[in-house]
């Protein structure tokens, strides 16, 4: 079937907005959309019911900026982590790769994202005030930069570094087990969880 001609105007709506995620041509969207046409009506209303309760409900956890059923996270409501450690991840697909390997026992910071000038992302784009206020209250002993080793993230590290170095707290990054050039998220958690026990002081 040509996709500029669709039999019904409501299937073509459908289409073009499964297209619009991020990674879904519009052969996958018209694929995931006629199986949601063979599917239980009752099927497919719990389906769009739960992603507009998502969109509607998520909150973000006030101190560490987790996705979260409620105003703070598990993981920061978790009387048994460290909270003198603090780990500064670029986003929440990172708090989970990181929670995956079972080692880390402190809390996070997501930052929403990394410097960088080609996509127009700047500083001031981050929750980076946030970060360097938890600093200036005291109580945190060690923030961990556990951004990607690419350019982009090794230029947000170099300005968290430039910009937090002069608080009484110790700035590392993760061993480099994670290859130049890795995201994150994608890293097996073997090396992940290695990187995170054998972290390094940060240098300029």
């Amino acid at each position: 079937m040509s996709f500029s001609e669709f039999p019904s105007r409501l299937l073509e709506n459908a289409v073009n907005e499964f297209a619009s995620l991020p990674g879904i041509g519009r052969k996958t969207a018209f694929r995931l959309v006629m199986n949601l046409l063979k599917r239980n009506p009752e099927d497919v209303r719990k389906f769009g019911e739960t992603i507009l309760k998502l969109r509607e409900e998520i909150h973000y956890c006030s101190i560490c900026n987790n996705i979260s059923d409620s105003g703070i996270c598990s993981i920061c409501s978790d009387e048994k982590r460290d909270r003198s450690l603090v780990c500064v991840v670029e986003n929440i697909q990172d708090v989970m790769a990181i929670e995956n390997t079972g080692v880390f026992r402190g809390r996070y910071h997501v930052l929403g994202g990394i410097i960088s000038p080609v996509d127009g992302v700047g500083p001031a784009d981050l929750k980076i005030d946030s970060l360097e206020e938890k600093v200036k209250e005291g109580g945190i002993n060690e923030l961990i930069l556990a951004l990607s080793t690419t350019m982009e993230g090794d230029t947000t590290n170099f300005y968290l570094f430039k910009r937090l170095s002069k608080y009484n707290v110790l700035l590392t990054t993760l061993a480099r087990g994670v290859a130049i050039g890795d995201e994150l998220e994608y890293t097996d958690e073997i090396t992940l969880g290695r990187a995170i026990s054998n972290r390094n002081p940060y240098h300029q």
